[in-house]
């Protein structure tokens, strides 16, 4: 197939370019017949269907079955564009059901190859409620524990992309693809055409990543293998973990020097760990809100083992309302298929700029506390550098938090707790001492578990 037309490509192509030779199964639900012209009597619909399936040789605008992705099976279900421009009607609804069932009779990852303009407008209504038969049959893969990962193709609008595509646990895209609720005959004239574009998408945090087709068979194996399902998965293991009398390096005597060695530059960051505790990576981008915070990383990652690991990793910098949603996000994604959780803290504080206040601020991080308290999954974190305030705690486990010899962990930077308490400049170092933010400090205080050389 030309690296130019995957995002174009057939129902068929799209499912043979993952699963190559390891092959297909289609599978057909029971038949549902219509009435003449559709519930509606739309005069011609039957003889668009005709055409649409001797042009295509599809019967309807989805093909779905079981079948092999790297050495991972799952249920597949793709959609044909060139059928009523993969649109949704009836027996598409029926078809799309039956693969979420199937996904859930045999308990495997969904994976679901979009392609479609929305509801099928000459089914009226009846159409449109397919979408509430999608979301009801996702609910109920949700509930047990299993994955559905989309790839959006060219085009995915409508319907189609606000329940099938946007509603997954991991959404990829084709570079170039047309993806957005509104089709393009629908939307605004002036309307900005990057923001229904794959790649704007992604800068909008709506897409995981935009995955060139040379590269999604390895991308979409490795989600798989992530995702699972799982047997019962042990907790992260937390990298060179010593206890506090044992440090590997020297501890900070003052908790001025603790503040000053985490917020060296030169120490290591949350980009050096991840590099070393994984083999793989597989981020997951944005909040899902429109917005994204590049200084904090979410996702899914595989250790040398071989064992699946989410992680949220704070980088240093203030962390915005939209880095704690897809925090939250991410650690009940991961808590709902059973994949243990590597937190790694690092920050100053959350943002308090007025506009991190407009985004919600105090709503996200009290919805990362909850995400974690709710976990039944093990959660472990790490203390890389700077622990400040509620902020950084929204992302620590209780009774399972570790630190470096170069991190501190503190109510308040002692620069602002001076301030407070009117002291001079010059006292900040005793304010630090008083507050006993030391990585031996937090240990004593029983905060943390270790400290980690």
């Amino acid at each position: 197939m030309p690296d130019a037309t995957p995002a174009r490509a057939t129902a068929r192509e799209a499912i043979a370019l993952l699963t190559g030779a390891a092959g297909f199964t289609e599978h057909r639900p029971s038949p549902s017949p219509l009435p003449p012209d559709g519930p509606l009597g739309w005069a011609g619909y039957d003889a668009a269907r005709e055409r649409a399936s001797a042009r295509t040789g599809e019967e309807e605008s989805v093909v779905y079955g079981t079948g092999v992705v790297g050495d991972y099976p799952c249920v597949l279900l793709s959609f044909e564009f060139g059928f009523l421009g993969g649109s949704l009607g009836r027996q598409t609804g029926d078809r799309l059901a039956a693969a979420y069932e199937l996904a859930l009779t045999r308990r495997l990852p969904l994976l679901a190859l979009v392609a479609t303009g929305g509801s099928r407008m000459q089914e009226g209504m009846v159409a449109l409620t397919q979408l509430q038969r999608v979301a009801a049959a996702s609910v109920r893969l949700r509930a047990a524990g299993l994955p559905q990962i989309a790839v959006v193709r060219d085009p995915t609008t409508g319907g189609g992309w606000a329940t099938v595509g946007a509603g997954a646990d991991v959404v990829l895209a084709l570079p170039g693809a047309q993806v957005g609720f509104a089709g393009s005959r629908v939307r605004p004239p002036d309307a900005d055409p990057y923001a229904y574009s794959a790649e704007g998408q992604f800068a909008a945090g709506q897409v995981d990543a935009v995955v060139p087709a040379d590269e999604l068979a390895a991308t979409v194996t490795h989600w798989l293998r992530a995702l699972g399902p799982h047997e019962e998965l042990p907790a992260a293991p937390v990298p060179g973990a010593l206890s506090a009398g044992d440090p590997a390096a020297p501890l900070p005597e003052t908790g001025r020097e603790a503040v000053a060695r985490a917020r060296d530059p030169r120490r290591p960051g949350a980009e050096a760990y991840l590099a070393d505790y994984f083999a793989v990576r597989l981020p997951l981008h944005g909040d899902r809100s429109g917005s994204t915070d590049p200084g904090l990383l979410c996702g899914f990652g595989l250790r040398a083992d071989g064992q699946p690991v989410a992680y949220v990793a704070q980088c240093g910098t203030p962390t915005r309302p939209a880095g704690y949603r897809a925090a939250a996000r991410t650690i009940r994604l991961a808590d709902r298929l059973g994949i243990p959780v590597l937190t790694l803290v690092d920050t100053p504080g959350a943002a308090n700029d007025a506009e991190a206040e407009r985004a919600g601020a105090g709503a996200a991080i009290a919805d990362t506390f909850a995400a974690i308290a709710a976990a039944r999954i093990p959660v472990t974190t790490l203390v890389i550098g700077e622990g400040g305030s509620g902020g950084a705690l929204a992302l620590a486990a209780p009774g399972n938090t570790h630190v470096t010899v170069d991190s501190y962990f503190s109510v308040i930077a002692p620069e602002l707790a001076a301030a407070i308490l009117k002291r001079p400049p010059s006292e900040t170092g005793a304010t630090a001492d008083q507050l006993r933010l030391r990585p031996q400090d937090l240990v004593d205080l029983g905060f943390a578990r270790s400290i980690v050389g």
